[in-house]
């Protein structure tokens, strides 16, 4: 299909390291280039579910891409894990393409009955998933560049009809029954299938048993408001003996919890917005064009004076902008002294620089004193065009200097961008305000220790809203505190109820777990008929971190994201790092592939011991001249928030496997996500 999009993705933990290893992506590069198809994207990741996942998202989501190719990672080994990042995102999966992949590398060898390939389609794109080898992309490529096949596919995901190939397949003699008719069951047996375009009507086509397949239109790709599932939370009504002794919510995995965060998050409205300091951290939501040529005239790159070509080296009276209008050519015997990036008056055509100049005569105050330059002597002459800019040299009417989805940072770059074209405004994404609160009865806050009313002992700091309204505050973001919030039902309703009106995210800590005082997930959905996406996740430190929504009709956003995360202070800022702020940034307008904070591969100096489940070890990263080092911070347990004094980084453990290493050697590599800036070793 002459000009259909394609974007290739290179799963390969060495070539993420090192590009020019791969060999694979190039390949399928130029197989599908000259087969006609246009390679918008060619993009690299190690063998990170949630990486593989982030980057076919936004690809999905930016509605640029027809037809998505991975390589690599389909296989049999520990991290071969495509598959698994690419199969819950479809919503529709194609086992004839799959047939058709598998048929051509078993032909060629046996071993490819070890490859688990995928295929089918996200939102209205195509995907398919290669091995990794150059061989084995060849094959599977040749076998789906057979005429009528991905065409057709992506014509059908289009939303068209299939009816050029069907009159293609009736030039080469395959009988194609006409449009509308019915297939009969016999014929149905045989092989014969039908479809649906996206009016409803009816196509059929017949193709040998072994080569069944199906086309569907019509999905629905909106996204919809959850709809509450049946309670799971305990209900705090119930006598003792009828509470649930264990969670009734499923263990998610790391990568699941965030494909379930991403889809679930809406970016926040747009507005018109100042170009000023103030858009620092947001995201720009529009294409910036140039509204005119910079410079706009021909303008200087040097302090000197304008002067003609052709004039040579001698004495000149010199002019300025206090006695002489730009647009009055300058006369002969004269020069016009010009600062860097001023324009040139007319009838000049070069700069001299000061340096190549020296002060003949000096005009003097009514009191002597010299004042001003009055004549320069040149002690070169200069070619024309030297020291000059043209018009538009630096950025050319109508071309594009911002990107929607670019993030205004803190480095000065994008502001100063749209001020050098002269935008005064933009459209940009509202930043999110965070709702920010403690539940226990236990706390004490620590500028107010003011004991709330108890049963039990009260007598433990409330680390948690401290840390996390710095974090919050240095990463940019408004904060409404909340408080402490003790442990009744009526105390939460009213503060979710405030969180609510104010704020575009809640972050609770605390109450999450099983006990008779947690109470936020009674609350989200028996009270604030929210719906919680999931209650548990099987990451080490912080299990019973939550994610839910909650419906907010007839305010300024229609619901508003919570996340309770575990009231242990390292859980609450591990999981603040690996979910919250992927939540904000999607709130704030940012393009998944950018949600997540950046990860880097590390060399451990400490052996480290593995879990059932994945940890994130607290670590200190530091630069050496071989590459990136990570140093524990000690004691990991969940309620030491020492362990994350200095730390820079989170080290991402694997979870121990049956008959697999019990931990990690000094000098192993490994991924770590960055929470802070490089040290220098």
């Amino acid at each position: 299909m002459s000009g259909a999009r394609v974007a290739i993705l290179v799963v390969s933990d060495t070539a993420s390291l090192d590009p020019s290893a791969d060999r694979s992506g190039p390949a399928l590069q130029s197989l599908l280039t000259q087969a006609g198809y246009v390679c918008t994207h060619l993009e690299i990741v190690p063998d990170d579910e949630t990486r593989i996942r982030t980057v076919v998202l936004g690809w999905c989501d930016h509605g640029d891409v027809d037809w998505i190719v991975t390589t690599g990672g389909t296989g049999f080994g520990l991290r071969d894990r495509t598959p698994e990042a690419i199969k819950p995102l479809l919503d529709r999966e194609a086992p004839g393409l799959v047939a058709l992949i598998l048929n051509a590398s078993l032909q060629a060898t046996p071993l490819a009955a070890l490859s688990r390939p995928v295929a089918g389609t996200i939102k209205n794109t195509l995907i398919v998933t290669l091995p990794g080898s150059v061989k084995a992309v060849q094959e599977n490529t040749a076998a789906l560049l057979q005429p009528g096949v991905i065409e057709h596919a992506i014509e059908l995901v289009r939303g068209g009809t299939g009816r050029r190939v069907h009159e293609d397949l009736e030039t080469e003699g395959v009988r194609v029954p006409a449009e509308g008719s019915v297939v009969s069951a016999g014929s149905a047996r045989s092989g014969s299938h039908h479809h649906h375009n996206g009016n409803g009507h009816v196509h059929s086509h017949t193709h040998s048993p072994s080569h069944t397949h199906s086309h569907g239109h019509g999905h629905d790709h909106g996204h919809s408001v959850p709809q509450p599932r049946s309670v799971l939370s305990q209900d705090p009504g119930l006598p003792a003996h009828a509470r649930p002794r264990e969670s009734p919510y499923p263990l998610v995995t790391i990568a699941d919890a965030l494909l379930t965060i991403l889809r679930e998050i809406r970016p926040l409205p747009v507005y018109d917005e100042p170009v000023s300091e103030a858009l620092r951290g947001l995201v720009i939501a529009e294409d910036v064009y140039a509204p005119q040529n910079v410079p706009a005239t021909f303008t200087t790159n040097v302090d000197g004076y304008a002067i003609r070509s052709t004039d040579p080296p001698g004495i000149y009276r010199v002019l300025t902008s206090r006695n002489h209008l730009l647009s009055i050519p300058v006369p002969p015997g004269a020069v016009f002294r010009v600062n860097t990036g001023g324009p040139l008056p007319a009838g000049t055509d070069a700069v001299i620089m000061v340096e190549d100049t020296r002060v003949y005569s000096t005009q003097r105050s009514p009191t002597g004193e010299e004042v001003e330059e009055n004549e320069i002597e040149t002690l070169a002459q200069v070619s024309r065009g030297e020291n000059v800019r043209d018009p538009g040299s630096d950025v050319r009417q109508g071309d594009l200097v911002l990107e929607r989805g670019t993030v205004v940072n803190s480095s000065g770059g994008e502001i100063g961008t749209l001020a050098f074209v002269g935008r005064t405004r933009v459209r940009a994404h509202r930043k999110p305000v965070v709702a920010l609160l403690s539940t226990g009865n236990e706390l004490l806050d620590v500028q107010a220790p003011n004991p709330l009313p108890s049963d039990g002992w009260g007598g433990i700091w409330d680390t948690n809203r401290p840390s996390l309204k710095a974090a919050l505050v240095g990463l940019g973001y408004e904060v409404v505190d909340l408080g402490i919030v003790p442990d009744n039902l009526q105390a939460h309703v009213e503060a979710l109820q405030r969180g609510l009106g104010s704020a575009d995210l809640i972050l609770t800590t605390g109450g999450t777990s099983m006990g008779v005082g947690d109470l936020l997930k009674p609350v989200i959905e028996y009270h604030l008929g929210g719906t919680i996406h999931f209650g548990r996740v099987r990451v080490k430190p912080g299990k019973p971190t939550t994610f839910a929504s909650i419906p907010t009709p007839g305010e300024r956003v229609e619901r508003v994201p919570l996340f309770a995360l575990p009231g242990n202070p390292a859980s609450a800022l591990v999981m603040f790092h690996i979910f919250v702020i992927p939540a904000l940034r999607r709130l704030g307008g940012w393009p998944e592939v950018r949600c997540r904070l950046p990860s880097v591969r590390v060399q451990i100096q400490e052996s480290l011991r593995l879990d059932p489940r994945p940890e994130y070890h607290r670590a200190i990263i530091r630069v050496a001249p071989e590459g990136l080092k990570a140093y524990s911070t000690g004691g990991q347990r969940s309620s030491r928030v020492a362990s994350l004094k200095g730390a820079n980084g989170l080290i991402a453990l694997p979870p121990r496997v049956e008959g697999g290493a019990s931990k990690l050697e000094i000098g192993d590599y490994v991924e770590a996500i960055l929470i802070g800036e490089l040290q220098m070793a």
